[in-house]
């Protein structure tokens, strides 16, 4: 299932990875075990923050996916589920097949 994987970075604990120069392997390896679709970074609340879109195959996933940001980064972590406009298309065709 595509979702939406909101990374939310503690900033004193960002700032230490920042300064010891592991936040880039940090996110690296996130990445690249992620594979994601898209990953966009900014800053939300103050916080840095990273939105990645990925394949989540088994909510068995959750774990592996997260641990890397709670561990590494102190990070605040938001799983939701999203649609691209293909889904949304089938998604409303399917609605108006109920009618």
């Amino acid at each position: 299932m595509r979702m939406l994987l909101k990374v939310q970075m503690d900033t004193q604990i960002s700032n230490e990875a920042i300064k010891s120069g592991t936040m880039p392997s940090t996110m690296e390896k996130a990445l690249d075990a992620l594979r994601p679709e898209a990953a966009y970074f900014t800053t939300e609340n103050g916080c840095r923050t990273a939105y990645i879109v990925f394949d989540l195959a088994d909510p068995s996933e959750m774990p592996k996916t997260a641990e890397p940001f709670f561990i590494e980064l102190g990070a605040k972590i938001t799983y939701s589920p999203v649609m691209n406009r293909e889904d949304l298309g089938k998604g409303l065709a399917a609605l108006a097949g109920q009618r």
